[in-house]
């Protein structure tokens, strides 16, 4: 009887191996029905091997929101031809609302024979596609895949296949090399990519997937990860969708050849541009060519036409149009995906040709400026592309002389521009900069460039640079120079331009100077009134020049009304930074117009005078080659300019004069450490180099810095006093683990602190015997470790084969005396399994270590009766 049931038992699982053995390729996609109810379209299609009695007329499938399992209803399949069915399955969903969703289908099993698949026939055939309801970035759908994932491949040819992906609402797509999966979605184990004489990758960017090149015959299956992203509308790129596409290819040995398409080069135009080319195929076996394309320009509004020109054995060639139109306008480019397979009489391949097409919108023009005394404001003509939903206005101050590349959008961070402002909606083409209601500075030309945005991100070209200085309604200061240092009768000069605009307008006008210290006018307070327009200077006595910087606004105001006043301008203030040989001289000051360069001055003790040492277009200059403890004096003479016309050029502005002693206050540079353990001996060595060989003169010793895990506080644990000791050994206490630092000391006893460190761990002391004899000889009665070190504990467990508990302690040296814990029996001969977590002092900290393995009880209870 039991061996009928066994029978039956084998014919029933063969039975439903046989039933099974069919999936071949396939993929998960998606479309919203009903943005407000989350209500998705789902498609599972499926290709599966005709030979096989599994023809399934429904699908489990996993919807990834806790949901009851659902069944999928088949809406139809396709005989393909050379044993493969095309079954498309159709069902609908209701999410639950904002959050991720992996949908997951796994249905039993793969086809046989799968070469890189151990075992196919017995692998479940999972596929799955993972989506995004995101509350910011709206809803969405799936890319369309147009081409089967199914093809054949010859040996020694290189093989090409796209999915011919297309987005219709614009996001971008990216595509992965990735492998196949199997029970609950996860890597089959022992999954290989199919092997190649070079290799098998995926185009991020087109989605060809190209092996090159087949070396074997048999069935392979890769799998390609195609993800979709969508611009968040601050420019950054949020992954909402990603489909997991199994693919089958099948290689071949044969004496036809692929068809060859000629390639023809990716394309950017400007939207109302006819986009005309041939596509060439040949064939070498003089074989008829079919020739099919597919992408994005065929499903959209005023679609491309593929039309064949030229049939024959051995040639084809098909034309693409496309009168490209603002509707076409993308951020990403329109992909056009071109298929050649061949009529062979018993082999067909393919080969494959990709083009991406970005269709950019026209420029706004005729962009004009009107300025004020302190506003710009904007108009331009409306974009070209009606679709637009408004304009970024962008600034800089002077010519750049930007001219766009090709397909070159938007305006470039090159170029030194930028975004001041949105001018939302098409027809909206007017633009007030006052900056953000501060209002611009005098005495800046000031530049624009304009750019139209579409609703998927896409920018147009900019538009020509439009540039105009502000009207000269205020005056400008330009000079604000310390002409005496002195902490308390020190004296200041100032100069400004009078606002030209006022020039031939009769009134009654007055200047009002404040004065604060520091350099961003944050405490100002009125020092002096000038009247008449033409009263344009200022001395101003009993300051204290020599430790602090003075800044000044002036106000304008026609018959006691103010007119404005421009920006705050300080003087130029120097701070010295003594170091070893060396003084550092920093430039600090507030002032509108630009200063081109700095001369550098130091006080000649022979001639009594300021001589010209250098000068630096930054605000840094270092005077080397001093010698410690001697005093130097310095000043500096600032230069430079406004970028407008009738202003007094150049500008020159003194800074306070002021002294310093070089002093070594440089720690030499960290030494390069070697460090060694040594797991017999219990030590670590401890090598490095002498900075006196590359980068110092005067290091006179060394501290050993340690700690015993990778994120504790170094600590020092010896001082070497000679420069030429560069090797130490150490013999930790708590582990051999551990982190060093070695600090360079100098005859000044300067030193780096200890923030970067070299560490090891490389020891382990726990290991276990395989044999135990508990037979109460006192030899090996005990099952314990061999020596060890640096074992905070254990979890030891020991198991008979049937999985039963026998014994478990925390005790590191765990003595066990071959006993059931339970029964407190011997147990019987034979061999035992343990689990083992070693709790070791680590670089980390105390970690566990697992180690696994069998102990072979001999000597023991002599029965056979397991110990439960």
């Amino acid at each position: 009887m039991k061996k009928i049931l066994y029978i039956l038992l084998i014919l029933l699982l063969s039975l439903d191996f046989a039933m099974a053995t069919h999936n071949r390729a396939g993929e998960i996609t998606y479309k919203r029905i009903s943005e407000s109810e989350y209500l998705y379209e789902i498609t599972i299609v499926t290709y599966t091997y005709t030979l096989s009695a599994a023809d399934r007329n429904e699908l489990e499938v996993d919807w990834g929101d806790n949901s009851p399992i659902y069944y999928i209803k088949r809406e139809s399949k396709v005989l393909l031809g050379d044993n493969y069915q095309r079954n498309v399955y159709v069902g609908e969903h209701r999410f639950n609302g904002i959050g991720f969703y992996e949908i997951v289908m796994t249905d039993r099993n793969r086809n046989d024979g799968v070469q890189n698949i151990p075992g196919s026939v017995n692998e479940p055939f999972t596929i799955k596609t993972t989506f995004q309801i995101h509350a910011d970035l709206g809803f969405n759908d799936t890319p369309i895949l147009e081409t089967y994932p199914i093809d054949k491949a010859k040996v020694g040819e290189t093989f090409i296949h796209n999915p011919s992906a297309s987005d219709l609402e614009g996001d971008s797509i990216s595509y992965k090399l990735t492998e196949c999966l199997g029970e609950n979605g996860d890597v089959i184990v022992g999954y290989t990519y199919p092997p190649a004489s070079d290799s098998i990758y995926v185009n991020p960017i087109n989605g060809d997937l190209i092996w090159d090149t087949p070396v074997t015959t048999g069935i392979y299956n890769v799998a390609m990860l195609i993800e979709e992203w969508r611009d968040n509308g601050n420019g950054i790129k949020i992954k909402i969708s990603k489909i997991v596409r199994d693919i089958q290819i099948e290689v071949i040995e044969s004496d036809n050849h692929s068809p060859n398409i000629t390639q023809v080069n990716d394309l950017c135009v400007e939207a109302g541009t006819l986009i005309n080319f041939d596509v060439v195929a040949y064939d070498q076996d003089n074989d008829y060519i079919d020739l099919t394309a597919s992408g994005t320009p065929f499903l959209m509004a005023f679609p491309a036409d593929f039309i064949i020109t030229t049939d024959i054995p051995g040639f084809s060639v098909a034309n693409f149009n496309w009168q490209t139109d603002c509707k076409h306008v993308a951020d990403q480019h329109h992909q056009l995906v071109v298929k050649a397979k061949d009529h062979d009489n018993l082999d067909n391949f393919v080969d494959y040709m990709s083009v991406r097409m970005k269709v950019v919108s026209p420029a706004p023009e005729n962009l004009s400026l009107s300025p004020t005394n302190n506003t710009m404001n904007l108009t331009w003509d409306a974009c070209e592309c009606s679709n637009a939903n408004g304009y970024e206005i962008y600034r800089r101050e002077n010519l750049y002389g930007y001219v766009p590349s090709n397909c070159e959008t938007g305006v470039p961070a090159y170029t030194g521009y930028e975004k001041v402002g949105r001018s939302n909606g098409f027809s909206n083409t007017t633009f007030l900069d006052n900056d953000n209601g501060e209002g611009l500075k005098q005495g800046y030309i000031y530049c624009y460039m304009v750019v139209a945005t579409f609703d998927d991100g896409a920018e147009s070209y900019a538009s020509e640079e439009a540039c105009s200085p502000l009207e000269r309604g205020l005056p400008l200061i330009t000079m604000v120079s310390i002409d005496s240092t002195s902490s308390t009768d020190g004296i200041i000069k100032l100069d400004w331009a009078k606002p030209s605009k006022f020039d031939t307008i009769a009134g009654t006008y007055q200047y009002k100077i404040y004065r604060s210290y520091g350099f961003w006018g944050n405490n100002l307070s009125l020092i002096a009134t000038n009247n008449g327009i033409n009263d344009t200077t200022l001395t101003d006595n009993k300051l204290n020049t020599q430790d602090s910087a003075y800044s000044y606004k002036i106000e304008f105001y026609r018959d006691n009304v103010l007119v404005g006043s421009p920006q705050v301008a300080s003087s130029t203030f120097m701070h010295l930074f003594p170091s070893d040989n060396k003084i550092t001289i920093d430039i600090e000051k507030n002032v509108p117009w630009f200063n081109t360069k700095y001369i550098v001055y130091k006080y000649n003790n022979d001639s009594l005078s300021y001589d010209s040492i250098g000068y630096t277009n930054n605000t840094t200059y270092v005077d080397s080659m001093l010698k410690n403890g001697v005093e130097y004096c310095y000043k500096l003479k600032a230069v430079g300019n406004y970028f407008i016309q009738d202003i007094k050029y150049p500008l020159i502005n003194y800074s306070q004069e002021d002294c310093e002693e070089p002093i070594d206050t440089v720690p030499p540079c960290a030494p390069i450490i070697s460090l060694e353990g040594d797991c017999d001996l219990f030590v670590n060595y401890l090598d490095w180099t002498n900075p006196n060989n590359y980068c110092a003169n005067d290091v006179v010793s060394y501290n050993v810095f340690y700690s015993p895990t990778i994120e504790g506080e170094m600590e020092i644990i010896e001082t070497l006093d000679l420069h030429t000791d560069t090797s130490f050994i150490h013999s930790p206490s708590i582990s051999m683990a551990g982190c060093y630092y070695i600090q360079a000391v100098d005859s000044f006893n300067n030193a780096l602190p200890p923030n970067s460190r070299v560490c090891i761990d490389e020891c382990t002391y726990y290991n276990l015997p395989n044999v135990f004899t508990p037979n109460g000889d006192n030899i090996n009665d005990l099952y314990k470790p061999g020596p060890y070190m640096f074992v905070e504990k254990v979890d030891m467990k020991i198991f008979n084969r049937w999985g039963t508990l026998l014994f478990e302690t925390v005790n590191p040296d765990i003595l066990w005396d071959g006993k059931n814990q339970t029964t407190n029996k011997l147990v019987p001969d034979g061999v035992y399994y343990y689990v083992c977590d070693v709790y070791e002092h680590r670089l980390s900290g105390i970690e566990p270590r697992n180690i696994v393995g069998f102990i072979h009880v001999v000597g023991g209870n002599n029965e056979s009766t397991p110990q439960n």
